[in-house]
C-alpha cells in the first residue's frame, strides 16, 4: 500500500478550487464586487457596521449548501459526519453556548486541518482523524474550533474594521476563511492590492488562536476529555514542522503554533489532575473505515491483514472492521461476512456501525431480503442511526416494497423534517408509482433544504399541472407555493 507520512508531504490544496472560488470567493479581495458569488446571500445594509448572529448563519448556510451540492471532497457519509457531530455536540455542551447551533462535517482530505465558517459550521478533514493517536486529541481540534465560533472571531475580525458596505466585509470574510482553510489561498490574497490589510487581519487573528487554545482547553477539560490531548497533538504537528521545513501541515500555517502557544497549554496542563480517557469504539470505527478507503480495495486488505498479523493495533475491533471493510470494497462478500459474523459475537461488540456493515454485505451479494431485515432489527436497536435508515430504505427500493417504503419514509421524516435525502428518496419513490405530484412536492422539499429557492418553487408549479392529486394534496401544494413565493419576494426585496 502507498502510505503517506503522518504529517506529509502533502498536497498544496485542501478544498479544491472551484469551491475557493465560487464559494469562499477570494478573488474578491482583488477583484471588484461583481465578482461576488450569486450563491451567497445579499445582508442588507443591516451589516454595514456589524454581523449580527442571524447573518452569519444566513452566510454559513449558503456556503455550506454549496458545498455540499458542489464539492467533491465533501465527505456525504452519515457515519462519518454523525460521529464528528456526537463529537462536537459533547464539546458545544461543555461550552460558554452550550445551546448553540452548531453543525460537524467532514472533507476527505489527507492533510491536517480543520476550520471553522459563519454559523457554527465546522469542518475536519479526514488527514486530522487519521492522524490523531486519540479521541482527545481529536476533540482538542475539534474543541479550538468550537472556540473560534462561540468567541466569533471571524466577526469580531471583520467589525472591528469598520467596512462601509457589505461587499466589502463578505469579501474580508471570505478571504479570511480560504486562508484558515488553505494557506495556498491566503498567498494569492496577500500577494494583491490590497496586501497590507489582509496581513493585518491574519496577525490579528494570532491573538484570537490564543483565545481558542484558552477556551479550548476549558471546554475539552469540563467535557470530560484528557487536555492533554490538544498539547499533544499541536506539540507533534509543530515537530513535524521542523521535520517537512516547507511542507509543513496546512494546519501549522494557518493556525500558527508557537512555541509559546504550547508553553502555555503545558503551564495549565500542571496544575490538572491526570485523567485517562478510554476512546469510544465509534472513534476506532470511523478511523479504521477511512483508513480502508484509501487505495485500491487490495492494498487495503494487505494493510489491515499486516496490521492484524503483526499485532499493531490500538483496538482489535476496529481493525477488524477495517479488514471487513476493504473486502466489501473488494467483492469478497463471503470473507467481509465472516468478520463480521466474528466482530457480532464479541462481547461488547454490538455497534449501529457494525450492524449497517453487514447489511451492506448482504445488499452486495444480492441477498436483499436479507439486508432490509439486518436494517429494519437494527433500528430497532439504534434508532438514531441515518447509516441504517438509508440503507433500510434503498434495500425496501430495490425490493420493490413501495407501500412498506413510503410508510417508513413518512415515519422517518416525521422525527427527521430537515433531511433532504430522505425527500429525494420520497420522490424517486413516487416517481416509480406514477404519483407526478407528491413526486414534485417532494422534490420541492429536498431543494428548499439545499438552499434552492427557484428550483422548488419550479416543482411546486410542476405539482400545480400534474392533475393526478386529490383536492386536499391540490391545497398542500398551493399553499406551500404562497409561502415560498412570499419567501422569495421578501429576499427580492432585500436585494433593493
Amino acid at each position: 500500500m502507498n502510505r503517506r507520512l503522518p504529517f506529509g508531504p502533502f498536497p498544496r490544496r485542501t478544498l479544491p478550487r472551484q469551491v475557493l472560488s465560487a464559494v469562499l470567493c477570494v478573488s474578491l479581495v482583488l477583484s471588484p464586487p461583481l465578482a461576488y458569488a450569486d450563491s451567497l446571500p445579499d445582508l442588507g445594509e443591516s451589516a454595514r457596521a456589524d454581523l449580527p448572529p442571524q447573518l452569519e448563519r444566513k452566510i454559513g448556510e449558503s456556503i455550506m449548501n454549496d458545498i455540499r451540492l458542489h464539492e467533491p471532497t465533501y465527505v456525504d457519509d452519515p457515519e462519518v459526519n454523525e460521529y464528528l457531530g456526537r463529537l462536537g455536540q459533547r464539546l458545544v455542551a461543555a461550552s460558554a453556548e452550550p445551546g448553540g447551533d452548531f453543525h460537524f462535517f467532514a472533507i476527505r482530505d489527507s492533510q491536517v486541518n480543520a476550520f471553522a465558517m459563519f454559523g457554527g459550521y465546522i469542518g475536519v478533514n479526514t488527514g486530522t482523524i487519521l492522524t490523531s493517536q486519540s479521541e482527545s486529541e481529536l476533540a482538542g481540534v475539534i474543541a479550538h474550533e468550537v472556540s473560534h465560533v462561540t468567541q466569533h472571531h471571524l466577526a469580531r475580525q471583520i467589525s472591528s474594521q469598520k467596512q462601509q458596505s457589505v461587499l466589502g466585509m463578505i469579501a474580508m470574510a471570505v478571504a479570511l476563511l480560504a486562508m484558515r482553510s488553505n494557506s495556498q489561498a491566503a498567498g494569492a490574497a496577500i500577494a494583491g492590492s490590497e496586501a497590507a490589510f489582509v496581513q493585518s487581519q491574519l496577525a490579528f487573528s494570532r491573538d484570537f488562536e490564543r483565545e481558542a487554545d484558552r477556551v479550548g482547553y476549558e471546554i475539552l477539560q469540563k467535557a470530560g476529555f484528557d487536555p492533554r490531548g490538544m498539547s499533544d497533538f499541536f506539540e507533534r504537528l509543530q515537530r513535524s514542522t521542523r521535520v517537512y521545513e516547507n511542507n509543513a501541515p496546512v494546519y501549522m500555517r494557518s493556525h500558527p503554533i508557537t512555541v509559546e502557544r504550547i508553553s502555555d497549554m503545558q503551564n495549565r496542563l500542571q496544575q490538572a489532575p491526570y485523567r485517562q480517557v478510554r476512546d469510544s469504539l465509534d472513534y476506532q470505527l470511523v478511523r479504521a473505515k477511512l483508513r480502508a478507503q484509501q487505495g485500491t480495495p487490495k492494498e487495503a486488505i494487505a494493510d489491515f491483514e499486516s496490521l492484524l498479523r503483526d499485532r499493531k493495533f490500538a483496538s482489535e475491533t476496529a481493525t477488524r472492521y477495517g479488514l471487513a471493510f476493504a473486502q466489501l470494497r473488494a467483492k469478497h462478500y463471503a470473507a467481509a461476512e465472516r468478520e463480521v459474523e466474528a466482530l457480532r459475537r464479541q462481547k461488547g461488540g454490538g455497534s449501529a456501525m457494525i450492524e449497517n456493515l453487514a447489511g451492506e454485505i448482504r445488499a452486495g451479494a444480492g441477498d436483499l431480503n436479507a439486508a432490509a431485515a439486518i436494517f429494519r432489527d437494527a433500528l430497532l436497536r439504534f434508532p438514531l442511526s441515518r447509516a441504517l435508515a438509508y440503507g433500510y430504505a434503498d434495500a425496501l427500493f430495490s425490493l420493490r416494497q413501495y407501500d412498506r417504503l413510503e410508510s417508513f419514509l413518512d415515519e422517518q421524516l416525521q422525527s427527521y423534517t430537515s433531511d433532504s435525502k430522505l425527500y429525494g428518496l420520497q420522490a424517486k419513490t413516487h416517481a416509480v408509482q406514477g404519483r407526478k405530484l407528491q413526486q414534485h412536492r417532494a422534490l420541492a422539499e429536498m431543494y428548499v433544504l439545499q438552499g434552492r429557492l427557484l428550483q422548488a418553487i419550479e416543482q411546486l408549479q410542476f405539482a400545480q399541472r400534474a392533475g393526478d392529486g386529490n383536492f386536499y394534496e391540490q391545497s398542500v401544494v398551493d399553499a406551500r407555493l404562497r409561502e415560498l413565493k412570499k419567501q422569495q419576494a421578501e429576499e427580492a426585496k432585500q436585494k433593493k
